[in-house]
This record gives structure tokens, C-alpha cells and sequence, in this order.
């Protein structure tokens, strides 16, 4: 007798867990819209473009690929909405964003799968995004009912000082695709909540995850045209059109300092509201009275989130020389100990790069440095398997004339460079034209404060590695952006202030 179907057990084979998860996988795609999202429907596209899994190189789904004549109807839905959206009460824009926060919740396996199929992270990552995500839906909830104005007697008396704050108008957000979902929420959450309608482009490498997004808000209520959605494989010759067209009065892009050069350009036609989330060159510092083990953990925490995908990683990690030995010794093992693999494993750390031209990036960065002198601890060439992997690296020695001191590596390899004073730390840390964050590990008080405001960035970590949270207000300063996103002021990038003088 079977005895595994006497006692009422059963087994299944890796291979019938493989075609689970297979089958699993197929139909959480099958069940995501593909089309382009314009005045409330989904539309189709004479064109389409691949969506691939960076893990495998093999095609997901297709996705609607807009021309600039398809993508302007989005443009044209967001302004015939905006102002019958502007004059939505705020309650009632706050309700919708409350009901979306639950719904992401709820659904956070599924969207945590999308997303780590068409990116790549692991997904207990991807799961901790879709959290991240769901807080800014929630906090942009609460702060739609909390945009507030001031009122004044003119100080030579004879009139009054009204002072109120309206939406800016429809606005365009332009995501990255190392955190999809996340910035689609950090853009849209605002816009709705100050009462902005939008048009939404995310990155061909990761449509997947804003799509879902979308359709979630559209499940809590969301009318018709206030968000509006165009994928695309030509960002240029379609954003530029509704960036010059007048009716679009605010850009919101997250992505590298060379293209939002180009976007402000074409902005100043029109003198165009903009926030833009730039590059980053994070110098991680450790000092000789660091915590260690604190400083070790936050070094893994600032380097290896999104697999080292991420401008808020740490690009240079500068660690005071009598500590630096054992700090390389210790990141150096726990390194080593992370497995590589396919996101959706159980138990991986290091997923793939997002494409085989990042794992050339990285390759050739790490190969500059060890030419110019850096030392090899760990990792430090290609994996040959299918899917674009890079392994967890560490170099140290790295001089401050290698390649990847001065560009954001984008991968995940730690370099370590070693400085002997407090001023030489801070001085090495400051050498970019980027500022964007910073990190810092010390245990001394009047150091803390001294290190914190001398480091040219606008965000600090203080013995922590992550600093992003949406009720913090996120961006940085130098060549890493303008504005901010998140906190008391992420809702007032998409309102412009108003003055009435009234006369008494």
C-alpha cells in the first residue's frame, strides 16, 4: 500500500513545484492590463514592446508601445479632467488614496511577483517595495486634507493678506526602473492629493508594476482622466511634445543627471514647474569610534538594497584607517554568505542586474579600479549563467581617480577607500557634484553634528543605511536634483501658491 496516501500526505517533485511556480507566475501576468491607460480606458497600440525577466532573458509579456500622436490623447484626458478634479473635495481625494493603500496591501504577494519578474529583485525586496509604496498612498491621504493657506493684516493696515495654495495643473511623472512601483506611488499620491490630474510614464524595462498600480487606484474610485498612463520605447520623441505643449504645467522625473539636464532644457520653454530626483555619488563614512557591527550592517543595508540598483546606494564607502582592515574583513564575509539566483527563490539575496549592458557597466568599473590599483576581496567577475547576474564584490585600496569614485556603479560592489582625519573624511565625501545622500557611522555626539552639517548632500544617514521614508522629505542638492518628495513638503511641488490682497 502507498502508505503516503494512507497517511493522507502527498509530495511534489522540484519538477512539479517548478510548473507550479511557472504556471503561478504566467497567470499573474495574464491577469495585469497591457494596454495604455487614457480618460479611463485601457487602449490598444498599433504598436507593442517585450517586457523582459532579467533573471532568464525571457519575455514576459507585451506591453502598448505609444507613439507621440497615442501618448497625446493621454495629455488630453489629464486636461479636460483637471478641473472638475481640482474642485474635488479634499476628503474625498484623501478617501480614494485611503482605500488604494488598503487594496496594495491586500494584494502584496501578486504585485511583489510582478515585480520581481520584471526587475529582477528578490522578492522578499519586492514585498518590502510594495509596503514602501502603500505608505505613500496612505501619508498623501492624510496630507489632502491638510493643504492650508494663511490670512494677514497688511502692516500699513487698509488691506488683507489672503493666501491659499491650488493645484499646479496637469502634471507629468516620469519613473525609473529600479524601484517602479514605489515611484509611481511617490509621484501619483501627491499629484492626487493636491488635486493635479497626470500623465504617467514608467520605464520600458518595468511597465508592469505601474500598471498594476494604476488599476488598483482605479478599483478605489479614481474618476476618469486623473491619472492617465503611456508606456513607450521612445521617451523622447514622446514626453517632448507634451513637455512643450502648454497645458502641462508640472514635470516630476526620477532617473540620471544627464537626461534631466536635457528635460529642464526643453522646461524652460514653457518655464515649466519641475521636481527632479537625479543621480547620486552616497560616500558611506566609517569612523574609528563606528559601531562596527551597526556600520557593517548599515554598509549592507546602503549597498546592497535593489542589488546596489539604487541612487541612494553607497557608491564609496570611505572608512577611517585604523578600522579599516577589520571593516573589510567583516563586509568581506558577510558578503560571501549571500546566495545568488532568480528573485523568485527561496532564500536569494543577489538577483540580477537589469540588463546585460548594467553587467558591462559593472564589469568594466570593477576591471578600472583593479587596473588602477584596488584589491579584489570577494566576487569581481561576471557569473556565466543565463540572465544578466553580477556577485556581490568588495575591492579595497580603490584609488580616488578610479572610475567608479566619480560614476554611480549601479551594481553590487562595495568600494572601499581608507582616510586618516575627520576633515579628510569629510573632504573626500564632498569631491562630487552630486549630492544626494550621505552616510556616517560614529559614536561621538559633537562629531554627529559636526559631520552632519558639513557633508554637502540632502539627505544624512546617521548610523543607519536607509534614510528613505515617505514622511520624509526626499532629494538632494548639487547636480541630484531639485525639490523634494515625501514629508510636509512633497504635496506642495504640485500647488502653487496664490495672493489676494483685499481691500478693507
Amino acid at each position: 500500500m502507498d502508505r503516503t496516501a494512507e497517511s493522507g500526505t502527498s509530495t511534489t517533485t522540484p519538477e512539479q513545484a517548478q510548473h507550479e511556480q511557472q504556471q503561478r507566475e504566467q497567470e499573474v501576468i495574464a491577469s495585469l492590463p497591457t494596454g495604455l491607460f487614457v480618460g479611463g480606458d485601457w487602449v490598444t497600440t498599433a504598436a507593442t514592446m517585450p517586457v523582459e525577466d532579467p533573471a532568464t532573458g525571457a519575455e514576459l509579456c507585451q506591453v502598448a508601445d505609444a507613439d507621440p500622436g497615442e501618448a497625446g490623447a493621454a495629455l488630453d484626458a489629464a486636461a479636460d479632467a483637471q478641473a472638475e478634479w481640482a474642485a474635488t473635495a479634499p476628503r474625498k481625494r484623501s478617501e480614494i488614496l485611503a482605500k488604494a493603500y488598503d487594496l496594495l496591501l491586500a494584494d502584496t504577494e501578486r504585485l511583489a511577483l510582478i515585480m520581481t519578474l520584471e526587475m529582477g529583485k528578490p522578492l522578499a525586496e519586492s514585498r518590502g517595495e510594495v509596503a514602501y509604496a502603500a505608505e505613500f498612498l496612505r501619508w498623501f491621504a492624510e496630507e489632502a486634507v491638510r493643504i492650508d493657506g494663511g490670512h494677514m493684516i497688511a502692516p500699513a493696515g487698509g488691506s488683507r493678506f489672503l493666501i491659499s495654495k491650488q493645484p499646479v495643473g496637469p502634471s507629468l511623472l516620469i519613473t525609473p526602473w529600479n524601484f517602479p512601483m514605489a515611484m509611481g506611488a511617490r509621484k501619483i499620491a501627491p499629484a492626487i492629493a493636491a488635486g493635479c490630474t497626470s500623465v504617467i510614464k514608467p520605464a520600458a524595462e518595468t511597465p508592469l508594476s505601474t500598471l498594476a498600480l494604476v488599476d488598483i487606484l482605479v478599483q478605489a474610485g479614481l474618476p476618469a482622466g486623473v491619472v492617465n498612463v503611456v508606456t513607450t520605447s521612445d521617451a523622447d520623441g514622446v514626453m517632448r511634445p507634451m513637455i512643450l505643449d502648454p497645458r502641462s504645467r508640472k514635470l516630476s522625473f526620477t532617473g540620471s543627471t544627464k537626461v534631466g539636464k536635457l528635460l529642464l532644457e526643453s522646461c524652460a520653454q514653457t518655464v515649466m514647474r519641475t521636481s527632479m530626483e537625479l543621480g547620486g555619488n552616497a560616500p558611506f563614512l566609517v569612523f574609528d569610534d563606528a559601531d562596527l557591527d551597526a556600520a557593517v550592517a548599515g554598509a549592507m543595508a546602503a549597498k546592497m538594497r535593489n542589488i546596489g540598483q539604487a541612487c541612494t546606494a553607497a557608491n564609496r564607502i570611505l572608512v577611517q584607517r585604523p578600522v579599516a582592515a577589520e571593516f573589510a574583513d567583516r563586509l568581506t564575509a558577510k558578503l560571501q554568505e549571500l546566495p545568488m539566483g532568480r528573485g523568485t527563490e527561496d532564500g536569494v539575496v543577489v538577483g540580477p542586474l537589469i540588463t546585460a549592458a548594467a553587467v558591462t557597466k559593472v564589469t568594466d568599473l570593477v576591471a578600472d579600479a583593479v587596473e588602477r590599483g584596488a584589491t579584489v576581496r570577494t566576487g569581481g567577475t561576471p557569473v556565466d549563467r543565463p540572465g544578466h547576474f553580477y556577485p556581490a564584490t568588495v575591492l579595497t585600496g580603490v584609488p580616488a581617480d578610479a572610475e567608479m569614485c566619480h560614476a554611480e556603479i549601479f551594481g553590487p560592489v562595495a568600494a572601499i577607500t581608507e582616510f586618516d582625519t575627520e576633515e579628510e573624511g569629510i573632504a573626500m565625501a564632498n569631491d562630487t557634484p552630486y549630492g544626494l545622500v550621505s552616510y556616517a557611522f560614529t559614536r561621538d555626539l559633537a562629531r554627529t553634528i559636526r559631520v552632519s552639517e558639513a557633508l554637502e548632500a540632502g539627505m544624512v544617514g546617521i548610523n543607519q543605511g536607509v534614510v528613505s521614508n515617505p514622511a520624509a522629505p526626499f532629494g538632494g542638492i548639487k547636480e541630484s536634483g531639485l525639490g523634494r518628495e515625501g514629508g510636509l513638503v512633497g504635496i506642495d511641488e504640485f500647488l502653487s501658491i496664490k495672493y489676494v490682497g483685499i481691500s478693507v
